[in-house]
C-alpha cells in the first residue's frame, strides 16, 4: 500500500465544523483519486452536530426537530461532539471493492487501541461499530427475561419518551452491550469516506435524544466511563493513530471475490 498520512485538522477549542470536514474529505479524495496524495486519515473533533445516513428512518431522528445533516454515508442516524475522536480514511482499494473488509480493519484498530487502555471490546455480528459486551441477559433488568423488555416487544416503542431508564446513554448501568465506536463509509471511485468515530469522553446524554444508529435495545459507552477515569482526546490520538497505521500496513488489499454461478 502507499504511504499513510495522518492530517490533524483540529481538536478541542479548534473543533472542525461538520460542513468544513466534509468538504475537506472531498478535496482530499478528489486528490487520492488521481494519485495526486497517498492515503490519507483525517483526524478530529466535531462541534455538537447529528447526522444522518442514507438509511435513517423519520422516527430515528430528534423528537423535537433539531437539525440533522444529511450525509452520503452508510449506516443511520448518530452524533458527533466534544469527547469524540472522529477519524476520516481516505484510502484507494482495489476494484472490485471489498466495503466489508474495510470496516473490519477500522473495527480492528479500534478493538487494540480500547485493549491498550484495559477495555475489552468486540464485534457484533450484523451491528457494525466496535462494542463493550453487557452481561448475560439473565443477569440483566433483575434477571428478567429479554422477552419482558418492551424495547423488544413492542415495534412502537420508543426509549426517548420513557425516560433514564432506557437512555442509551445509561446503557453501561442497565449492563447492556453498548457502542464505544460508529463506523459509517462511503466508497466512490474506488476511495473511501467518512469513516468512524470513537467515544473517548463525551457526555453521551446527547445520544438519548436520537436512536443512535436505529438500535433500540442497546446503548453507547466511551472509554472514560468504562475506565471510570477521566480520559483525553489529546491522550488517546497518538494510540488511535498507531493502532490504525498498524493494521491498514500489515493489510494486504485485494478486489473482492466474485462468485461466478456454477455451470451445468
Amino acid at each position: 500500500m502507499s504511504d499513510l498520512r495522518f492530517v490533524h485538522m483540529g481538536f478541542g477549542a479548534d473543533a472542525v465544523d461538520y460542513q468544513e470536514a466534509w468538504d475537506e474529505q472531498r478535496r482530499v479524495h478528489a486528490a487520492r483519486f488521481a494519485d495526486e496524495i497517498s492515503d490519507t486519515v483525517l483526524l478530529l473533533e466535531h462541534p455538537p452536530v447529528y447526522t444522518a445516513g442514507r438509511r435513517t428512518e423519520p422516527s430515528e431522528r430528534p423528537l423535537d426537530g433539531t437539525p440533522v445533516i444529511d450525509v452520503d454515508r452508510g449506516g443511520k442516524i448518530t452524533w458527533h461532539g466534544p469527547g469524540q475522536l472522529v477519524g476520516y480514511p481516505i484510502q484507494k482499494l482495489p476494484r472490485p471493492v471489498d466495503v466489508i473488509a474495510h470496516v473490519r480493519r477500522l473495527e480492528e484498530a479500534l478493538i487494540r487501541a480500547c485493549a491498550e487502555y484495559g477495555v475489552e471490546t468486540t464485534r457484533i455480528e450484523g451491528r457494525s461499530g466496535v462494542w463493550v459486551l453487557g452481561d448475560p441477559v439473565e443477569q440483566r433488568l433483575g434477571g428478567l427475561s429479554l422477552d419482558f423488555d418492551p424495547r423488544i416487544a413492542d415495534e412502537e416503542f420508543d426509549p426517548r419518551m420513557n425516560g433514564p431508564e432506557y437512555a442509551p446513554s445509561n446503557a453501561g448501568q442497565r449492563r447492556e452491550d453498548r457502542k464505544i465506536a460508529a463506523i459509517g463509509i462511503r466508497v466512490a471511485k474506488g476511495v473511501t469516506m467518512h469513516g468512524f468515530a470513537l467515544n473517548v469522553n463525551p457526555d453521551n446524554r446527547w445520544f438519548d435524544r436520537i436512536i443512535p444508529c436505529g438500535i433500540r435495545d442497546a446503548g453507547v459507552a466511551s472509554l472514560a466511563n468504562e475506565l471510570g477515569r477521566d480520559l483525553t482526546i489529546e491522550e488517546v490520538v497518538p494510540v488511535v493513530e498507531r493502532h490504525l497505521r498498524d493494521v491498514m500496513a500489515e493489510a494486504v488489499l485485494a478486489p473482492r471475490v466474485i462468485e461466478k454461478p456454477a455451470t451445468v
